[in-house]
Formats: C-alpha cells, sequence, structure tokens
C-alpha cells in the first residue's frame, strides 16, 4: 500500500470509529474492508487502485451500475436550472417523472408520491392505507424486510431488530410468507397487507407462482388493500418490469425505491391507485408532506434511469443473465453440498444458502480477495446474495461464479464440516 493510500484508510478508519460507528469500524478493519474511492459500471476500485465487481450492489441500488452517465449528465444539467423544490410553486420534474412512472406501473397505478426512501415509501403507504379504508391492522409477513423507521419496522419480520425499539406501532399481524392459506380470517378487519413479491433480506425467498394472485383476491373479498413493496423487487431487478408482474397481479399501491434513480440520488416513492388515493387525500392534499422528496435533481435522476431501463432492455438482460447466475450458483451447490443448502432467485436477486452460517465469514472475504463483493441478508445470515447491476455481462457473471467458488473451496478447506 503507497502512503498515500495508507494515510487515506488510516483517516477513514479513525473517523468510522469516532464519528460514524465504532464497533462497525472495527469489525469492518478485522475483516480487512478498503476504502471505495470511485465506482463506474459495475466496478468499485479502492485505496490501491484495485477493482472489484460489485455483486452486492448497493443491495438493489445500482440497477444501472455506477454513476450511469446518462443520469449523470440529467442530474448535471438540472443543477444548472435548479436542484431543491422552493415548494409553493409546480414542480415541471415531479410533473413528468410521476408520469412517466404510471405509464411503466402496472394496471391504474397513477398517482405517486416521491419521498427519499424506500423505509419512507413504505410509512406513505401505510398511512395512505389507514386513511382510505379507515382501518388501523396492518398486516405483514413472518421474515420480510420493509425498513427500520417505526412504522417500516413494526411490519419487517425479524425480531432482532424490534426488541430494543418496543412498543411499535399496534394492530400489526404477521402470516407465513408464500402461503395464502387463512388470509381472508386475518385481513378481514385489516387496512392493508404488505408483501414483497420476493423477499430480499428474508433470504432470497421466492413464493410459489399463483401466491400474489391469492394475495389479490383475499383482499378484494376482504376490502383490504394491497399494497406490494417492491424497494427491492421493482424496475427490473427480477427480469421483469415488476416482481407482481410474475403473477400479472396490479396491487391497490406499490412501493419503490432503491434503483429508481439508477444509483445516482436517493429516490423513494409510493403509486396509487387513484380510488385509493382520492379516499384518503381527496380532501386533504397536504397531510402527507416531504420537505425534499421530489426535488428537481431527484426526479431528474429517476426519470433518466427509467428511461435508460428501458432504451437499453435492461429488463430482458437482467432475466437473461439472471439465468445464468443461478444456473452456476446450483451447479456449485451441487459441486460443494456440504457447504451449500440451496441456490434460489429471480432475475439478478440470487441467495445462496449455506448449510451453517459459520461458512459465510470465510466466503465472503474470500470472494473479496479474488475482486468480488457480496453481502448476506439481513433476516437469514446464512444466505449470500448476489446482486449485481442490471447491466451486468455474462464474461462478469463467470467472474463472480469463480469468486464464489474459490470461496466455497476455501470454507470448506478450513472449517469442514459443520
Amino acid at each position: 500500500m503507497s502512503d498515500a493510500a495508507q494515510r487515506l484508510y488510516d483517516e477513514t478508519y479513525e473517523n468510522y470509529r469516532q464519528f460514524v460507528n465504532p464497533p462497525l469500524a472495527r469489525v469492518m478493519k478485522l475483516s480487512g474492508s478498503p476504502v471505495e474511492v470511485r465506482a463506474r459500471g459495475c466496478t468499485i476500485w479502492d485505496q490501491n487502485g484495485k477493482a472489484y465487481l460489485d455483486f452486492a450492489g448497493g443491495y438493489g441500488v445500482f440497477t444501472l451500475g455506477h454513476s450511469h452517465p446518462a443520469v449523470v449528465a440529467a442530474v448535471k444539467a438540472q443543477l444548472e436550472l435548479m436542484s431543491l423544490s422552493g415548494k409553493t410553486m409546480f414542480n415541471v420534474m415531479l410533473g413528468r417523472v410521476s408520469r412517466r412512472l404510471a405509464e411503466l406501473a402496472p394496471g391504474d397505478l397513477q398517482i405517486s408520491f416521491f419521498a427519499n426512501s424506500g423505509a419512507e415509501a413504505v410509512e406513505g403507504a401505510v398511512k395512505l392505507a389507514r386513511v382510505a379504508t379507515k382501518r388501523a391492522k396492518i398486516v405483514g409477513t413472518h421474515d420480510a424486510y420493509h425498513g427500520k423507521t417505526l412504522g417500516a419496522l413494526s411490519i419487517s419480520g425479524r425480531e432482532y431488530f424490534k426488541s430494543e425499539y418496543r412498543p411499535l406501532l399496534s394492530d400489526v399481524a404477521h402470516v407465513p410468507y408464500g402461503d395464502a392459506t387463512g388470509l381472508d380470517e386475518v385481513l378481514r378487519d385489516a387496512a392493508a397487507f404488505v408483501v414483497e413479491p420476493v423477499q430480499g433480506e428474508g433470504g432470497v425467498n421466492v413464493p410459489p407462482l399463483g401466491y400474489l394472485r391469492a394475495v389479490r383476491d383475499a383482499c378484494d373479498r376482504t376490502g383490504a388493500l394491497f399494497i406490494a413493496d417492491e424497494v427491492q423487487t421493482g424496475l427490473g431487478r427480477c427480469g421483469m418490469l415488476f416482481g407482481c408482474d410474475r403473477d400479472g397481479v396490479v396491487p391497490d399501491v406499490m412501493t419503490l425505491a432503491k434503483g429508481l434513480s439508477g444509483g445516482v440520488i436517493p429516490v423513494g416513492a409510493f403509486i396509487a391507485r387513484p380510488s385509493v388515493w382520492h379516499a384518503a387525500y381527496g380532501k386533504h392534499p397536504v397531510m402527507h408532506t416531504s420537505t425534499f422528496g421530489g426535488s428537481e435533481i431527484a426526479c431528474a435522476a429517476a426519470l433518466a434511469a427509467m428511461e435508460v431501463l428501458v432504451a437499453d432492455g435492461l429488463v430482458e438482460n437482467a432475466r437473461v443473465r439472471g439465468e445464468q447466475l443461478l444456473a452456476g450458483a446450483r451447479a456449485l451447490g451441487e459441486k460443494y453440498p456440504g457447504v451449500v443448502r440451496e441456490a434460489r432467485g429471480l432475475g439478478l436477486l440470487v441467495g445462496v444458502e449455506l448449510t451453517s452460517e459459520g461458512y459465510g465469514g470465510w466466503i465472503i472475504p474470500e470472494m473479496v480477495k479474488h475482486g468480488v463483493t457480496a453481502a448476506w441478508t439481513l433476516n437469514m445470515q446464512r444466505v449470500i446474495r448476489l446482486e449485481p447491476p442490471l447491466v451486468v455481462t455474462a464474461e462478469e457473471i463467470d467472474r463472480a461464479l469463480a469468486a464464489l467458488e474459490a470461496g466455497l473451496a476455501t470454507a470448506y478447506e478450513k472449517l469442514g464440516p459443520l
């Protein structure tokens, strides 16, 4: 490591240790985490100039890769005009991005609210449902993840993240994911059922075909709203424009974030059917607002990102490359059955479930040594998530699989059967 690189590393570590997150700083240092200094496409470079394929992908943020030139150019152009909305006048960019999102969204989803994150989008969707239905109860699923703000956390499904913050929202119930049995009973007095088309943080859990159709039907019978949390699954990630397209259903409300701006500016949004929106806010247009949500630069980024997603055929690329990645991961599972229990996924959201959490501590660092990043899923830490940008190439998939194999081999060599 050069003197300049060492100074940068030392400075960053000390800043983390003193001012950011002291215990996390120690963990990252022990694991050999470098300092990221620049990124483009599927590649991140550290302080030493070493390149890494980003198969952690910002947990789904970098749909277009890092710093896509079309999105960066749109943001730069908007910065020359106006960066943040003054809020007292019409925002032309907010109007344009909301229209484009309605054009891409399934069915009659039409009216959008733009926020700054996925958790904010979920919070807004839950508030909308409670006001529109005049009911309080919200139903989520076991192992779900919807964010760490209090409302979103209340609906999420892992107790580890919730116990220290209780009491959370009251009138929240949870049901098994992927099983529609008994939904009518639990939804009968509910405002909404919040469900992910694929559980990302829950361990990349793909429900049976027809599950979301059964959810739609149960919500129609009971009067509960169907909120599809597409924060991680939406905008091409699953090899289709939206995860709910797999069952051909239209939710009443859909939440989005992560890849909405193509990985350039934080953006979150929820989009609702007009009947739902007007039932809640038809007479109260400023009950739910955001100071920074819908800023001109965020809207410019999101608008450009959606155009690239469609024009460059990235949804189809996610499907094809996702099939390659999943097939490769499954082949490695057959080669290392003592380490891999199962590989599963949809599109470019792939999870490799290990036979023991203990192997992960060797696999991910070994992948980093081979120039590929990966990450655990938050609610199921024996699952390694592979979530590269939708612009990933076949050759980059092969390189990532080679790094994964090196990690599996090293883990089994060091630990043996667990």
